[in-house]
C-alpha cells in the first residue's frame, strides 16, 4: 500500500491547482482522476481559449445558500494572484468583455501551466484511475482504487459538478459527501439555456439565431438577478450571455422580465416619431430593433405594419412600447446538464470551514471547486473559485507552515 500526505480526487482546475501548491509545500501528493483525458472542461472553455479568471471577481459575483462562505478564499487568493502566475509562465492573454480574461492562443496553455506546477511539486498522478471506496482509518483515510490501496492523511474531493456529462462529469463527490454525513444543496443546471413550451414558443421559433442586447431580470429581493447582456433566440427558447447569467437565479415557475430595447424610452421615442415621421410603423420599429424581431412583434400584437406613423393610435403605440420594455415570459425548463456550463448547489458550505475547505464533520476531508455550493456568474468567475478554494485548502495542510501564497508557487 502506498502512502501520501494528501490524495486529491479529481484532476480538473481545482484539483490540479491544489496539487501543485501542496506538492511545492513539501507534501507527498497523489492526484487521481477517472477520465482518460486531462482537464477537458478547461480545454473546451471559452471557445478553446479558456476564460481563466475575471479581473473583477468578488463575493458579489457568486451564488450560494451561504453567501458569506466564499469571502475568505476569494480574499486570500485573488484574480490578481492567478494573473501573476499566468504571466510568470509567459502565457499571453487579453481582456474580452467586462473583466473576462482569455488566453491569446489556447486553453491548453493553462493545462500545461498547471501540470508544470504539479511537476515542480513532485505530484504523483494516476489517470485514468477510479476510486471505489474511501474509508476512515487510524491516521487518516484508506482509498480503494483501480491501481491498488492508498493510505492518505487527508483527502480532497475536487470532482466537479454534474454539467457536461459527455466529458466525464459524475456525482461521485456528492455521493461521497452524503455518505460521510454531509447535506447537499439541491444540484441543478446553471449557466444554461432556458426552454419554453412548444405552443408558447411557436410565435418566436422562426427568430432562431437572432441576437440583441437586453436587460433581463428574475427573482425577488436578495435572490433577484439583473443583467444587461446579449440575448440569443433559439428554436426551443432563449440562450446567450443574458440567459446563461439569469439561469442561475431562475427557479421553476418563475417569470423572466425582459427589456428588449434597454437603450430607448420607447414610449417617448414612438410619440416623437408619430409627430415627426411619415414612414410606416414597421420601418421605424426596424430602426430600433432587429428587423425580424420587429416584424414578429407587430404580428404578435396584430398591429398594421404598413400604417404611417401619424395615423397610429396612441394606445397602440403605448401597448407596443410596454410589451417590448416589459416582456414577461415563463420558461418550462432548461437544456439541462448536457448544455449547462456549471452546477448550482452542491456540498452545503455550512458544514465546511471557509478558511480551509475542510469538513466540520470529518477531520481531514476537504471539498473544493464546483462540488461545493458556490456558483459564479458567467465570465471566468467559476475558474477563479476553483483557484481560490484550491489555494485555501492546499495552504491549510499542516505538514509545512503556510508560506506567503505569492511565493509558494514556482517562479
Amino acid at each position: 500500500m502506498q502512502s501520501f500526505d494528501l490524495t486529491i480526487v479529481g484532476a480538473g482546475a481545482a484539483g490540479l491547482f491544489c496539487a501543485g501548491i501542496a506538492g511545492q509545500r513539501g507534501l507527498r501528493v497523489l492526484l487521481i482522476d477517472h477520465a482518460a483525458k486531462l482537464a477537458e472542461k478547461i480545454r473546451i472553455s471559452g471557445g478553446g481559449r479558456c476564460n481563466f479568471t475575471n479581473r473583477e471577481a468578488g463575493p458579489s459575483n457568486f451564488l450560494s445558500d451561504n453567501p458569506a462562505f466564499c469571502r475568505s478564499a476569494l480574499a486570500r487568493y485573488t484574480a490578481k494572484d492567478f494573473i501573476g502566475l499566468v504571466q510568470r509562465h509567459g502565457i499571453a492573454f487579453h481582456e474580452k468583455h467586462k473583466g473576462q480574461l482569455f488566453c491569446d492562443d489556447s486553453a491548453e496553455q493553462i493545462i500545461q501551466m498547471l501540470l508544470l506546477e504539479c511537476e515542480a511539486g513532485g505530484v504523483e498522478r494516476w489517470q485514468p484511475c477510479t476510486v471505489a471506496d474511501v474509508r476512515r482509518v487510524d491516521g487518516g483515510f484508506e482509498l480503494e482504487t483501480s491501481r491498488g490501496l492508498v493510505s492518505s492523511q487527508r483527502v480532497v474531493v475536487a470532482t466537479g459538478g454534474l454539467s457536461i456529462p459527455k466529458i466525464g462529469a459524475s456525482d461521485w463527490g456528492l455521493r461521497l459527501a452524503q455518505r460521510f454525513g454531509h447535506r447537499l444543496v439541491e444540484p441543478r443546471p446553471a449557466l444554461v439555456p432556458l426552454t419554453f413550451a412548444p405552443e408558447d414558443w411557436a410565435p418566436f421559433a422562426d427568430l432562431a439565431g437572432l441576437s440583441l442586447p437586453v436587460e433581463l431580470s428574475c427573482g425577488q429581493g436578495k435572490a433577484r438577478g439583473r443583467f444587461f447582456e446579449d440575448l440569443l433566440f433559439t428554436h426551443r427558447g432563449l440562450s446567450g450571455p443574458a440567459i446563461l447569467q439569469i439561469s442561475s437565479f431562475w427557479h421553476e415557475g418563475q417569470e423572466l422580465q425582459l427589456d428588449l430595447a434597454p437603450e430607448h424610452d420607447l414610449a417617448d421615442v414612438l410619440g416623437e416619431l408619430k409627430a415627426g415621421s411619415r414612414r410606416h410603423l414597421a420601418n421605424e420599429i426596424a430602426a430600433l430593433l432587429p428587423q425580424r424581431l420587429a416584424q414578429a412583434w407587430l404580428q404578435r400584437l396584430k398591429l398594421d405594419a404598413t400604417r404611417p406613423m401619424p395615423e397610429c393610435k396612441d394606445k397602440d403605440l403605448l401597448q407596443l412600447a410596454d410589451s417590448l420594455k416589459r416582456w414577461r415570459l415563463k420558461p418550462n425548463g432548461s437544456e439541462g446538464w448536457r448544455k449547462a456550463e456549471v452546477m448550482r448547489g452542491g456540498v452545503d458550505t455550512r458544514e465546511l470551514s471557509s478558511q480551509t475547505m475542510e469538513s466540520r464533520l470529518v477531520p481531514g476531508l476537504h471539498f473544493i471547486g464546483e462540488v461545493v455550493d458556490v456558483t459564479g456568474w458567467l465570465g471566468g468567475y467559476n475558474f477563479q473559485w476553483a483557484w481560490s478554494s484550491a489555494a485555501a485548502c492546499a495552504l491549510s495542510v499542516d505538514a509545512i507552515p503556510s508560506a506567503n501564497l505569492a511565493g509558494s508557487l514556482a517562479n
